[in-house]
């Protein structure tokens, strides 16, 4: 059985041109909307996923715009609002060391560098020049946000789902 991951959320049309407005979840935007790639949509409306080849990308705002081949005006996108865009595992390509995807990072328990357990990763945040991880507290609580830099994390173990951090002053 094949495994799919999600890499973003259609959100709206954009235009009358066919083109459809994606909140991305993926840190590999160049690499999953570039021309000729093939995503999958999913929504609930919809009896199965349909594949789609990317024809166009383009950023605006904090939005990705992408066009599909074969979908050339409004009325034929507008079905895939509230839709999620995902690839197959069979598409996630090797990373370099130091590189995750989310879902490999989402789960993983946090502890500090003393073995206090934090919380669990619930959410992975792309705002700017570095990921923000979201731990969900063991004790209850606020989210604590961690941002993933080297003075921060100290380790992570995808196998284990286990991420060593260094706390850093103001951080809870």
């Amino acid at each position: 059985m094949k495994k799919w991951f999600k890499v973003g959320k259609i959100v709206n049309t954009h235009g009358i041109r066919g083109e459809v407005r994606v909140i991305s979840t993926t840190d590999f935007e160049e690499e999953r909307y570039a021309n000729g790639s093939e995503l999958f949509i999913e929504h609930p409306d919809l009896k199965e996923m349909i594949a789609v080849v990317v024809e166009t990308h383009r950023k605006h705002k904090n939005f990705d715009l992408l066009t599909f081949e074969g979908y050339t005006n409004i009325s034929q996108v507008e079905k895939f609002k509230g839709a999620t865009l995902k690839v197959s595992e069979d598409a996630l390509g090797e990373l370099n060391e130091g590189e995750f995807y989310y879902h490999e990072i989402i789960g993983c328990h946090v502890f500090t560098k003393d073995g206090l357990e934090l919380g669990k990763i619930i959410e992975v945040l792309s705002p700017g020049a570095n990921d923000v991880w979201v731990i969900q507290p063991k004790t209850g609580g606020k989210d604590i946000l961690i941002p993933y830099i080297d003075e921060v994390v100290k380790e992570v173990n995808v196998v284990e789902k286990k991420v060593t951090i260094e706390l850093l002053e103001g951080l809870i």
